[in-house]
């Protein structure tokens, strides 16, 4: 078994919290939930409505998934959750399909939850395997 390695990724989001963006072992992945944080300014208030959080969440994902040369289409698995489950499901299923290539989506769960850092609406996390 390899040792874990923990990966900043110098472009990516301001952590809110004690955490690497991404650990990784043997090949596999763990993205950290990302917020929709501005990755330029932390201080940035935050986007306005579900879309535009899904968008910013899945952006800053990129963001980290890029800085360890990997794309969405070696992510194996998504987290999301959502403050306001009832309300912005369906919204954030759309965006959220904006992001992946027709008939290769990840396995995914969605929680609903009653609270995320920051008064976020959304929060995703991955898992991708390196090719």
């Amino acid at each position: 078994m390899s040792d874990i390695l923990y990966h900043m990724i110098a472009d990516g989001p301001t952590p809110v919290a004690p955490f690497s963006h991404a650990t990784e072992v043997n090949g596999f992945v763990f993205l950290t939930g990302q917020m929709p944080t501005d990755p330029g300014n932390d201080q940035a208030p935050l986007p306005d409505g579900i879309e535009a959080q899904t968008r910013r969440v899945m952006d800053n994902l990129i963001l980290i998934l890029g800085g360890l040369d990997l794309g969405l289409s070696d992510v194996l698995q998504c987290r999301i959750y959502l403050t306001e489950f009832e309300r912005d499901y369906a919204a954030m299923n759309r965006t959220y399909l904006e992001y992946f290539e027709a008939g290769r989506l990840p396995a995914r769960t969605t929680i609903g939850v009653t609270g995320l850092a920051v008064g976020a609406l959304v929060e995703i996390d991955m898992v991708a395997r390196r090719p």
